[in-house]
C-alpha cells in the first residue's frame, strides 16, 4: 500500500533535519517550537536527581486540573490548569500558574456546575498545545505534588502524549499518600475533611488554583510534621512512604 502523502514527507524531512523540522512541517512553526520546548523541558527533568535535597530547601509546584470529566481514552478533556510555588516550608502564592483551556468540546452541565466554567468561558481560551508549553515553562525541574494525583496524573500523561509524543518524567508526590502514612487510621482523606483537620480555610473548590493553593497549604502542615520526625531528604521520605 502507498502511504499518504503527507507522512512521506514528513519521513524525508525527518530523515534529512531531524524531528522538529519533520513535526514544523505537519503543524506548522508555533506548534512545532512548542513541542520541542515540552519535549526539552521533560528530557531535562530525567537528567536530575532532587533525592538528596533537603526538604526544607526542596522547590516544589503544586498543581490541579480541572477536566470534562473523568476519563481522557474517552476523550474526556482538560479545561483548567492551576499551580502555585513553595520552597521549603513557604508558599508563594504570588508566583503561581492559572489558564482555562479551549477543550473544543462540550463541557457537560455537571462540570459547568461543579467548577463554574462555563462553555463561554472557555470558547477563546487558548489550546492544550499552548496552555501546556506555559504550564512546562513554570514547572521547570520542580517536584510537582497533588493531592489523590492519579487523576491529574493520567490527564497530564495523555495531554503530553497527544501534543508531544512523551510521558511525563516529573516526580509527583501524592498528598494523600502522605496523609495516609502520617495518619492511617483515618476514615476519611477527602481534600475537603483534610483541610478542614488542618485548620486551612476551604476558599473555592474545584478550582484548579485555589485547590493547589488549598493543597500547598496542607503540604505544608505535613511537612512541618515530617520534619519533626528527622526525615531530612526527598529519598528519607520517600522510604518511609514506600512501606506503607
Amino acid at each position: 500500500m502507498k502511504e499518504p502523502k503527507g507522512v512521506g514527507r514528513m519521513w524525508n524531512l525527518y530523515k534529512m533535519g531531524g524531528f522538529t523540522p519533520a513535526i514544523a512541517s505537519m503543524l506548522g512553526s508555533q506548534n512545532a517550537q512548542q513541542m520541542a520546548f515540552i519535549r526539552s523541558v521533560n528530557r531535562e527533568q530525567r537528567k536530575q536527581s532532587i533525592l538528596n535535597t533537603p526538604l526544607r530547601e526542596l522547590e516544589v509546584v503544586i498543581f490541579d486540573l480541572e477536566t470534562t470529566g473523568f476519563y481522557p481514552s474517552n476523550g474526556d478533556e482538560i479545561i483548567s490548569f492551576g499551580a502555585v510555588v513553595m520552597r521549603g516550608v513557604e508558599v508563594y502564592e504570588q508566583e503561581s500558574f492559572y489558564s482555562l483551556v479551549n477543550p473544543k468540546r462540550r463541557i457537560p452541565r455537571a462540570i459547568v456546575e461543579l467548577t463554574g466554567i462555563t462553555n463561554e468561558m472557555v470558547q477563546d481560551a487558548p489550546d492544550l498545545m499552548q496552555v501546556l508549553h506555559d504550564f512546562m515553562e513554570f514547572i521547570g525541574k520542580r517536584l510537582l505534588i497533588a493531592h489523590a494525583s492519579g487523576h491529574d496524573k493520567q490527564f497530564l500523561n495523555a495531554a503530553l502524549w497527544r501534543t508531544s509524543k512523551i510521558n511525563l518524567n516529573h516526580r509527583v508526590l501524592d498528598t494523600m499518600l502522605v496523609a495516609k502514612w502520617l495518619d492511617p487510621k483515618r476514615a476519611s482523606y477527602a481534600l475537603d475533611d483534610l483541610l478542614d483537620d488542618a485548620c486551612i480555610p476551604i476558599t473555592e473548590r474545584h478550582h484548579a488554583l485555589e485547590d493547589s493553593i488549598m493543597t500547598a497549604k496542607l503540604w505544608q502542615h505535613y511537612l512541618n510534621r515530617i520534619l519533626e520526625r528527622n526525615i531530612t531528604t526527598l529519598g528519607d521520605l520517600y522510604a518511609y512512604l514506600s512501606k506503607h
